[in-house]
């Protein structure tokens, strides 16, 4: 099971930690994904297991946003900066059960449900 949270309502320019805390240990790839209202579901960014310090990270994020873990923890962070309006949507936490990395929502198995971060102008 995993939960996100830390999500919240701020101005451009402000900054988010986003947080995912995992049920249990995970061994896989974990990854961060956001669905705007009326959008599909997007790519943020994905590390190859939780503690990993290689990350792959959309190109609409990069230099904004940054993805660390806690293996002791089992929680993935999701550390926004510098957010925009068009940041604003529901971040969802996921993961998949090896060390892959993709970018495609369709390979990850296990999904939180969401904590909404909106981004006025």
């Amino acid at each position: 099971q995993l939960v996100e949270s830390g999500g919240g309502l701020l101005q451009a320019g402000n900054s988010l930690k986003l947080t995912c805390t995992a049920s249990e240990r995970t061994r896989g790839a974990m990854g961060w994904f956001r669905q705007a209202p009326e959008k599909g579901r997007e790519f943020v960014g994905a590390v190859p297991w939780i503690s990993s310090q290689s990350t792959l990270l959309a190109n609409s994020v990069k230099g904004r946003f940054t993805i660390s873990g806690d293996n002791a923890k089992n929680m993935l962070y999701l550390e926004m900066h510098n957010l925009e309006p068009e940041d604003t949507a529901v971040y969802y936490c996921a993961a998949r059960p090896d060390a892959k990395l993709s970018t495609s929502s369709d390979d990850y198995i296990y999904w939180g449900k969401g904590t909404l971060v909106t981004v006025s102008s």
